[in-house]
């Protein structure tokens, strides 16, 4: 393969190309999509794997310090030897994807000297449609699912801090109060989100992580450990699910293997799982 296939940087001629392979592939790579989507011209870059006719077969994204592949299931492809240039220049804290696309850059990044510090494996699951009603296990009387507003940052930023520490960083890292103060700030801002409000209390949240081209990805569900077992993660999902397929998208997200509970609450809403995926932190 690597005889009539290369790797370059992708050029402005190539963006529509990409955009297309993208959609083409999008239930795969929702969240790649929604990076390439956001990235920044200036700080972000995609790299095309291309053939003699010019064809465009995979691509790789790098969305702030994070490499994404977009390999089609090729998983013999010509060596990325543009990453040893530009690790030079840029840190790199993860790379994530379809698990045997991410296990390809593993072996790329070890050969590179870089050391893998945390591995997470995730189902990756997606939902078109909602499935017949069923009678869930009931919720609080006084439950109040909500649309929060900015004067409502206080409340959510502890939930949002006690999810990423408990879901999101990886061994050995640092938490910043502050960023995850303005990250729960930007979702709240852009209206992706729901709480869930007990008693005057806010107690939990689901928010939107990235948006693809027909697909909001569905990420940041928490609840406070004093109010689990109620059945209000479920509530929450399901009505904040039932709007993304209300609003004519799909939803999509990705769980950790690990998480049996969470994985039993999305397959019982009606998510079904489509593959491996793995975020490898460096």
């Amino acid at each position: 393969m690597s005889e009539y296939f290369f790797w370059r940087r992708m050029k402005n001629r190539d963006i529509l190309r990409a955009e297309e392979l993208l959609r083409d592939m999008e239930d795969d790579y929702v969240s790649a999509c929604g990076r390439f989507l956001a990235r920044e011209f200036l700080s972000d870059h995609v790299w095309t794997l291309c053939g003699k006719k010019n064809e465009l077969s995979a691509l790789v994204i790098n969305s702030r310090s994070t490499i994404m592949p977009v390999l089609c299931g090729r998983l013999e492809i010509p060596r990325p030897r543009f990453l040893g240039g530009f690790l030079r220049l840029k840190k790199i804290h993860s790379v994530q994807g379809l698990k045997d696309e991410v296990v390809v850059f593993e072996n790329e990044m070890r050969q590179l000297g870089m050391t893998a510090v945390d591995i997470i494996d995730y189902d990756l699951m997606t939902l078109d449609k909602l499935p017949p009603q069923k009678n869930f296990s009931p919720r609080p009387e006084n439950l109040v699912l909500r649309q929060p507003r900015m004067i409502d940052l206080d409340a959510l930023a502890p939930l949002q801090a006690a999810y990423e520490q408990e879901e999101v960083l990886p061994k050995g890292s640092v938490f910043s109060p502050a960023a995850s103060r303005v990250n729960i700030a930007n979702i709240i801002a852009r209206g992706h989100v729901l709480a869930a409000e007990l008693g005057g209390r806010l107690v939990g949240k689901i928010n939107i992580s990235a948006v693809s081209f027909s697909r909001y990805q569905v990420g940041g569900v928490y609840v406070h450990p004093d109010f689990r077992g109620l059945g209000i993660a479920r509530a929450m999902a399901a009505e904040f699910i039932a709007s993304i397929i209300n609003e004519g998208r799909g939803a999509a997200l990705f769980v950790k293997k690990a998480n049996i509970a969470a994985r039993r609450l999305y397959l019982g809403l009606g998510f079904t799982a489509r593959g491996n995926y793995r975020i490898t932190y460096y």
